[in-house]
């Protein structure tokens, strides 16, 4: 912006016709630029909201809405409608004359965040004076008529053009990355259109005589500067002679092909000032009157070359259009500025830790547990079911016959069955039972660190003699038992270690589940210890 700032200004101060008034307002119109870069619309839309959604697109956003589809559809966007005024000026065969004034009017709509079209009306009034004399005017009915060669002239010309074109227009930095949306656009195109043109020379002064060129260039003067106030001093404004016509057409409407290059800088959601420079070419070498190339001492012939016109302006745009059924034009939308909030947002969110209810203390949460009033100190299985090994309907907990043959089912409130024995055998079991007579001695108590339910390796060797001792003794079983304090979460942990004493002696020792039996008493002893008792 300041690169340009100073451009412009030394473009001004270079010309002969620049004025103070039209520096302080091109001063004035970079201070609203400035302010605008500050503007406070953040550039932003809700991407839920679907009052600005075509009922074309209803359908998709639905979809959207209810995450069955990726993409929101697109959302209605507002018209642009645009006034500049500016430079126009001709390059041609005759040097230009700054700075002369243009003003055009245009509407624009987007077709995405990136491409738009943009119609367009300049009209443009360009002045031309050369500061050498010339003297190969002999084809050109507009000197000729009134000079003779070699008189010299000093070719000039005034041209009003008028163009009307229609332009693709692509937003070369709405879609950032790294960075959120700028409240500038930069902005490049190509377009068609149609120009017209109205040529005038400056050939006859006020009483419609020839000037006398002659006193200027035989004068001695050298200096450009000199010369073109000399020039001036001399001339007057009529511009009354109609420039030089193209012989194969009467028409002075040609087909115009554009380049374009701007910037805009946002003043609020509603307004915009915009920095353009617009540069048109057309099938045409009589923009500045002159299309004949001087020869010495030969004939002139045409230059080959065409004319093209150059329109560099600032202007104020304005959104138009309902605020609350279209947001604005769609390239002052970075359309990541969703998927970024998407990407960042979960990451910022502060979720409390979960609470997980377990009403009776199993360890398995309520909306997980199939068996919700669970006994204090009974052991479950992954649905917060009270085991039961044999099926017999008593809890392990509570079953004093952990293994109850099915034969002797249904059994009595503490899980023992009844199984029926013949009078034949009587004699012998309690012949066999006073054979084996369980006599193991006194076995170790396990002790545990506090709510720890893991091993110790001494416990581990304490345990490996315990089972010696049962492997020596068929007729021998052993109680396994824990003293938890009354709460639930103690209970639980007792339930834990005994079952950690039975499962190493069913698995690492080989003794049979059978013979032992687990249990755990509230407030019986020591709650880190476990003893083992012979039966």
């Amino acid at each position: 912006m300041i690169f340009l700032q100073k451009f412009y200004l030394e473009i001004i101060n270079q010309k002969v016709m620049a004025s103070k008034k039209f520096k302080l307002l091109l001063m004035g119109i970079f201070t609203l630029m400035s302010l605008g870069v500050f503007a406070q619309d953040s550039g932003k839309y809700d991407i839920y909201d679907s009052s600005v959604i075509s009922n074309k697109g209803k359908a998709q956003q639905n979809e959207f809405m209810n995450n069955t589809y990726d993409f929101p559809a697109k959302p209605r966007d507002q018209w642009e409608l645009g006034v500049t005024g500016g430079i126009f000026s001709i390059s041609g065969d005759v040097s230009a004359q700054l700075p002369t004034a243009g003003f055009g009017l245009h509407v624009r709509k987007s077709f995405g965040h990136v491409f738009s079209l943009r119609a367009e009306y300049v009209y443009g009034t360009a002045k031309g004076l050369n500061w050498k004399p010339s003297g190969g005017y002999a084809n050109n009915p507009a000197w000729n008529t009134h000079y003779s060669a070699p008189d010299p002239v000093y070719y000039n010309y005034k041209s009003t053009v008028q163009d009307f074109g229609i332009q693709g227009l692509f937003s070369i930095n709405n879609i950032r990355f790294y960075k959120d949306k700028t409240k500038m656009v930069v902005y490049g195109g190509v377009g068609i259109g149609a120009t017209t043109y109205d040529t005038k020379i400056n050939a006859l002064n006020g009483e419609g005589q020839p000037y006398d060129f002659s006193t200027i260039s035989g004068s001695g003067y050298s200096d450009r500067k000199d010369i073109r106030k000399a020039l001036k001093d001399m001339m007057d404004d009529s511009y009354e002679t109609a420039g030089e016509t193209d012989d194969a057409t009467s028409s002075k409407m040609k087909p115009t092909a554009s380049v374009i290059a701007g910037m805009a800088f946002k003043l609020s959601k509603r307004i915009n000032l915009a920095i353009e420079d617009k540069l048109s070419f057309l099938r045409d070498d009589l923009l500045d009157g002159q299309q004949w190339q001087e020869r010495p001492n030969a004939s002139p012939v045409l230059t080959g070359s065409y004319d093209s016109y150059n329109y560099l302006s600032v202007g104020l745009n304005f959104n138009i259009g309902s605020s609350t059924k279209s947001i604005e034009p769609l390239w002052w939308i970075n359309p990541l500025d969703y998927a970024y909030s998407e990407i960042n947002n979960p990451k910022h969110m502060k979720i409390p830790p979960p609470v997980l209810p377990d009403a009776d203390g199993d360890g398995v949460t309520d909306q997980f547990d199939r068996e919700p009033n669970t006994p204090a100190g009974c052991a479950v299985d992954s649905h917060g079911v009270s085991k039961d090994t044999d099926g017999d309907g008593v809890p392990d907990c509570k079953d004093k016959e952990l293994i109850t043959p099915t034969q002797c089912q249904p059994v009595d409130a503490d899980g023992v069955g009844k199984c029926p024995e013949p009078d034949c055998c009587r004699s012998l079991r309690d012949s066999l039972a006073a054979a084996n007579v369980c006599n193991m001695g006194d076995l170790p108590s396990i002790s545990f660190k506090n709510k720890s339910n893991t091993l110790s390796s001494d416990a581990q060797a304490m345990l490996a003699t315990v089972a010696s001792k049962l492997k020596n003794t068929a007729s021998c079983s052993i109680t396994v038992t824990g003293y938890p304090a009354a709460s639930k979460a103690s209970q639980a942990l007792c339930n834990k270690r005994v079952d950690a004493i039975r499962a190493y002696l069913t698995e690492k020792e080989g003794i049979s589940a059978d013979r032992i039996t687990t249990n755990c008493e509230v407030g019986g002893g020591d709650v880190n210890t476990v003893d083992i008792k012979s039966n």
